[in-house]
């Protein structure tokens, strides 16, 4: 029965951290952020703006499966 109990108190905890991390994101991959990115810099001849994309979208993934594998090991 603990057990029961704690799965109900953790999903909201997990709906919360979730909704967060999407806000998160939303902001770093908003406007403003991506316009800092936006030069004619190249780091091992990939720009700027595109590695920035893809190391939050490996973040955002990542930290995803993170969460969710960690709250279904309970």
């Amino acid at each position: 029965m603990p057990t029961r109990r704690r799965a109900t108190r953790t999903e909201p905890r997990l709906g919360q951290r979730l909704l967060f991390l999407s806000v998160l994101f939303g902001v770093l991959l908003s406007f403003p952020l991506l316009g800092v990115f936006d030069h004619e810099t190249r780091v091992g001849g990939v720009p700027g703006l595109y590695l920035y994309i893809l190391l939050i979208w490996v973040l955002l993934v990542g930290i995803t499966g993170f969460l969710v594998r960690k709250s279904s090991g309970d």
